[in-house]
């Protein structure tokens, strides 16, 4: 595995170009300006290196030299704690945890929908839709007293939130009037120079 990986003098991203998972960490990427080579990967058309390299024959897969990593969370706060500008998490050990454990329930809460959303499936669809708009509704007063996730800072959390923000309309959510806090903290999110960065093309498409 390491003498694959150290084939690779720039740091390279496997990733795939419609999933929220790892559009949140080409953000990362892009906030903080990092030379990355992103290589996209539709369906099943893994890269015999990609195989190699990530014994749960998933396709976000970040490489740099001899590290292999394949979590989008663990990735994420690589990425921060390597290139350090501009920071992404607290620097106090209370807020860092506050921040992961934030990150957790965003992942727990809403990434699980996901699959249902993206599901053939009418009636799991439905019901994630459901889940989705209503656990959005429940956080829309976190965003009247803060610009971002809790905090007058962006974040490792807004990274993660960014993405799902971006496909309501492609999910098919609508959310009610009383979220007009939670829409221009997605607007905010939407007009970083970064956010802009990061998307594939396919993903510049979606909210059309």
């Amino acid at each position: 595995m390491a003498s694959i990986a150290n084939r690779r003098s720039v740091m390279v991203l496997y990733s795939d170009p419609v999933t929220p998972i790892s559009h949140c960490v080409r953000i990362v990427l892009a906030e903080k300006d990092i030379n990355v080579e992103i290589n996209y990967v539709e369906g099943d058309n893994k890269p015999e290196e990609l195989i190699e390299l990530n014994p749960y024959n998933s396709v976000l897969t970040l490489i740099d030299r001899e590290l292999v990593l394949y979590n989008a969370q663990i990735i994420m706060e690589y990425l921060d704690e390597r290139f350090p500008h501009p920071p992404l998490m607290p620097v106090d050990p209370v807020s860092r945890a506050i921040n992961r454990q934030f990150r957790y329930r965003v992942m727990r809460d809403l990434y699980k929908l996901v699959d249902d959303l993206d599901s053939d499936n009418d009636i799991a669809s439905a019901n994630a839709r459901k889940i989705m708009r209503d656990n959005l509704t429940t956080i829309v007063p976190v965003f009247e007293q803060k610009p971002y996730f809790m905090s007058d800072e962006y974040s490792l959390i807004d990274c993660c939130m960014a993405p799902l923000l971006w496909r309501i309309n492609t999910y098919g959510i609508k959310m009610p009037s009383s979220a007009k806090s939670l829409i221009k903290y997605g607007e905010r999110l939407f007009e970083r120079e970064a956010f802009q960065t990061s998307m594939s093309d396919t993903e510049r498409e979606m909210n059309i």
